[in-house]
């Protein structure tokens, strides 16, 4: 009996307690568009068989042990219990955008009931401007970070064209290296002291603005005592990935540099327009970057085998702490300059060892004081800062489940304390964009049309670049 216990339950990995504790509860809200209604989807059937046997979790409940140690533990799911189709008061249009905006809002407050399985998934079978029914999913991010629950995504789904074949993913080149090649000793041995350096200076700034530092209040920052209450007014924006391809070809930087670079650029905008003297605030991002070492997704059998180190499931990020570059003449003549900065400054963090110091800080932290303690730091970590930015790879072609095709894909991460985060997917060739908002605290239109005029900043500068260059050759 004592094995069976045993096999029924598993420890929850400390980022997942950090995640669900008295600090934090956050959580992922995926949002599926379908083409058509989905009045008669078998939604029950559906996650039956597809997507509750992809992780034990999803039919688990997180517990605490006589020692005090939280565990997930195996239960029935009563599926009844996780599928939610609300009824939305009639429309004077045909289309139910603002009801749905108003559901999501309310959605993303409410906590999840700790006695089942963390997650659940609202058909809302009303059409609006970009779909004919929709589903969101609301999942606690203690069940796994954004690759962990695309992967599961991606095992319940089929390809259109083909569905035999599996999904395939953006290529992503590295950059071009900086260095040139008649200098490579040389370029090493700098490198070493200069990660040294940075080591030491990340970890130092890390500790200073999850305990001293904050960002100023601004445009983007509101002064309110608990923002995990406030509601949310969710805002995206589409880009296509080869229009992007091409500005990060010509710069010789990555797809998430220019990503960032153009929000970083459209944030500055707007806190401008909001009040002039806000745009040399100091305001600081955190990036979150995947600590895996791999790139695409395992399957969900790799990704559930203990024994896999490169890719497996569950919590494997690390916050990267970018401050926004302040708005002068300079980079409004060259907006590139965001990009430029904003590539030198996370793969400078990237090649240092603060992320891991800090991840080591935070277990001595948990060893000695439990984990209440590491969660409020990483509270104190969000909140000092401005907002977070992730971004998601999804799949190339199109998918379907049950012959309902999808036609886009979005996410959201909701009960951090900002008052603004940023969520990037990836999905048939396209980058979404997606805002939540601090709502009646952001100008919401404003803040998007900044956000548009940044995009068309950095697309005219670069080809004008380019073509300055070619003249110049």
């Amino acid at each position: 009996m004592e094995g069976f216990e045993e096999e029924l339950e598993e420890p929850v990995s400390p980022t997942g307690q950090y995640l669900n504790s008295s600090s934090l509860c956050v959580y992922i809200l995926g949002m599926i568009n379908f083409e058509v209604p989905i009045d008669d989807i078998p939604a029950l059937s559906l996650l039956q068989e597809k997507f509750i046997p992809t992780n034990t979790r999803f039919s688990s409940i997180m517990i605490e042990d006589k020692n005090g140690e939280k565990k997930w533990k195996k239960v029935e799911v009563k599926l009844e219990e996780h599928v939610k189709t609300p009824i939305f008061p009639s429309s004077k249009s045909s289309l139910y955008d603002e009801h749905f905006d108003e559901y999501m809002s309310k959605l993303a407050m409410e906590r999840l009931p700790e006695d089942r399985p963390l997650w659940e998934v609202h058909l809302i079978k009303y059409p609006t401007k970009n779909a004919a029914g929709s589903a969101i999913l609301k999942l606690h991010h203690a069940l796994g970070d954004g690759y962990s629950l695309m992967g599961a995504l991606l095992s319940c789904f089929v390809r259109v064209d083909n569905p035999s074949l599996p999904f395939t993913l953006p290529s992503t080149q590295t950059p071009k290296s900086i260095f040139n090649n008649k200098d490579v000793f040389k370029n090493y041995i700098f490198s070493i002291f200069s990660n040294v350096f940075n080591t030491i200076s990340d970890f130092g700034w890390s500790v200073l603005k999850s305990s001293l530092v904050k960002d100023d209040f601004t445009p983007i920052k509101s002064n309110a005592n608990d923002t995990k209450l406030l509601q949310i007014t969710v805002s995206s924006i589409s880009v296509t990935m080869d229009h992007i391809k091409e500005i990060k070809s010509r710069l010789g930087v990555s797809i998430n540099d220019v990503l960032v670079g153009i929000i970083f650029l459209g944030i500055r905008l707007y806190m401008q327009e909001m009040n002039k003297d806000s745009s040399k605030y100091k305001s600081t991002a955190l990036v979150l970057m995947n600590t895996r070492s791999i790139k695409g997704y395992k399957s969900i059998k790799e990704m559930v085998d203990k024994n896999n180190k490169n890719g497996p499931w569950g919590n494997q990020f690390a916050f990267l702490h970018t401050p926004i570059p302040e708005l002068n003449d300079t980079k409004i003549e060259n907006p590139l300059e965001f990009i430029l900065e904003a590539h030198e400054e996370i793969n400078r963090k990237k090649n240092s060892l603060g992320a891991p110091l800090t991840g080591l800080l935070l277990n001595v932290m948990k060893k000695l004081r439990g984990p209440e303690a590491s969660a409020r730091y990483i509270y104190n970590t969000i909140g000092n800062s401005s907002l977070t930015i992730s971004n998601l790879v999804g799949p190339m072609e199109q998918m379907t489940v049950a012959n309902y095709r999808v036609n886009s894909i979005y996410h959201i991460v909701t009960g951090v304390p900002n008052s603004i985060s940023v969520s990037i997917l990836s999905y048939m060739g396209m980058l979404r964009i997606t805002f939540a908002l601090e709502k009646d605290f952001f100008d919401k239109e404003k803040f998007m049309s900044c956000i548009e005029k940044s995009l068309q900043l950095i697309e005219y500068s670069s080809k004008r670049d380019v073509t300055i260059k070619s003249k110049e050759t």
